[in-house]
């Protein structure tokens, strides 16, 4: 499955036969993927040419389990978070889709999940913006490895959660069996890229903003790199996400700065008039809900908290990322460890926010000094009332969907052969993660109620 002589060789899907011609000195098949580029096969190291009719009509079944094809033009594994490797990919769409073949890029990407795992998370960009299995056009996406999560579905049911709250630019989930020059890597849950476009975060390009609230991007970590800084009144570590490098000036971080630094100064002063005007209540409150809900840690660092806004409009929360770390992880084996749903009465910030009371008193108090706020502690407490009786039963049952083909496919059993976890089991992980969310749920409903108005 490696490149020969200058040649590839490797499982393609193109989308028609006349896609497929001979070259001139009959010894080489050519694969038009993508425009005027060709992938030449050589014939002498082909063993078989199949030939599928695509469907008349598309399943448009997101939870099937996909298959994608991913060999590298230098045959060389993927070892570097910092460099792209030229390379092909194959996607075999089951029938819920149309099949897709084009040239890419690909990358390691991640932090610690990088750095402690073998099973490495990554980055695909494709060289022209396309759809993949019914998610909207774009050439960034992600490979999500989920190896600390046995259960693959942490950031499954926390995406369901967040499209049904309504929470804007939510990501998605399809399951993708990955294959790197022809090596069985197991199971991935391919998803978008977050980014500034009209198909991810639709701000503008000359007006908007998106910024990640994150130790690893932000100063201290990334003291080199010139998007990020300290922000204005919580000293908040902060990267700008967009504008990018395309559109980046000299006093980009400036002026994000400023902006976010209106929003800072009206939380810390309590002024709920004002934090109206520079926020979008609804999007901050079923943010802290969902991150408090699933017990995600990383909202104290903070970790992977994204935040846009387009032009003179709101600062909203979002898109939801990374919560793995959730869930009651036990964080002391973490380099090796699969261990979450010990105690569901463990909280960020506590029965009392704006004090802090819960396991994590630093947590930014960007987050927390809005409960000083009763308006706030009031619309808080009505949005749960309004959702706490569905916001297991609805997602998790959306979860199961996808479930279920993991099971009868084998996939699920595949990724356990290929990647086996001492003393941990599938089901058994799955049962352990929906009592915990019941309890969760039935605890918040404490929580929430417990949180002072005044």
């Amino acid at each position: 499955m490696n490149q020969k002589g200058g040649l590839w060789d490797f499982p393609i899907v193109v989308d028609s036969i006349s896609d497929i011609t001979i070259s001139s000195g009959q010894d080489k098949i050519l694969f038009n993927v993508t425009g005027n580029q060709t992938v030449p096969f050589n014939i002498q190291y082909i063993d078989s040419l199949t030939f599928e009719s695509e469907p008349l009509t598309e399943t448009k079944d997101p939870y099937q389990v996909f298959q994608l094809y991913i060999t590298t033009k230098d045959g060389n594994d993927i070892t570097s978070r910092d460099y792209y490797t030229d390379c092909h990919m194959a996607l075999s769409a089951q029938g819920a889709f149309t099949n897709f073949s084009a040239n890419a890029q690909i990358r390691g990407r991640g932090n610690s999940s990088f750095l402690w795992y073998d099973k490495k998370p990554l980055r695909l960009k494709l060289n022209d913006k396309h759809k993949m299995l019914g998610l909207d056009k774009a050439r960034s996406w992600v490979l999500l490895a989920n190896y600390r999560d046995v259960t693959d579905l942490m950031n499954t049911f926390v995406f369901e959660m967040g499209r049904w709250l309504g929470l804007p630019y939510t990501n998605h989930t399809r399951y993708v069996e990955v294959f790197i020059n022809g090596d069985y890597r197991g199971l991935y849950q391919l998803t978008e890229q977050i980014q500034q476009n009209k198909n991810r975060v639709n701000i503008s390009k000359e007006h908007g903003i998106l910024i990640s609230l994150d130790v690893d991007d932000g100063p201290a970590e990334s003291p080199n790199a010139t998007d990020n800084f300290w922000s204005k009144v919580y000293k908040m570590p902060v990267c700008v996400k967009y504008p990018d490098d395309e559109t980046f000036t000299n006093n980009t971080c400036d002026s994000v700065r400023a902006e976010l630094g209106k929003l800072e100064l009206a939380i810390k002063n309590k002024n709920y008039s004002q934090i109206e005007q520079l926020l979008d209540i609804p999007s901050f409150i079923k943010y802290l809900q969902i991150q408090e809900f699933v017990y995600n840690v990383e909202l104290s660092a903070p970790r992977s908290i994204y935040m846009h806004k387009d032009g003179d409009s709101k600062w909203v929360m979002g898109p939801l990322w990374d919560f793995d770390a959730g869930y009651d992880f036990d964080w002391r084996n973490m380099y090796t460890g699969h261990t979450f749903f010990a105690d569901f009465t463990e909280t960020v910030m506590g029965t009392n926010p704006l004090k802090r009371n819960g396991n994590y008193s630093y947590v930014p108090q960007f987050f927390t000094d809005i409960f000083g706020c009763k308006e706030f502690v009031q619309a808080y407490k009505a949005q749960w009332e309004a959702v706490k009786d569905s916001i297991v039963s609805r997602n998790w049952d959306e979860c199961m969907k996808y479930v279920e083909q993991l099971q009868q496919s084998g996939a699920i059993d595949r990724e356990f052969k290929r990647w086996p976890i001492s003393g941990k089991h599938f089901k058994t992980e799955l049962n352990k993660m929906h009592t915990w969310l019941e309890n969760r749920r039935r605890h918040m409903n404490y929580l929430i109620a417990s949180i002072p108005e005044s």
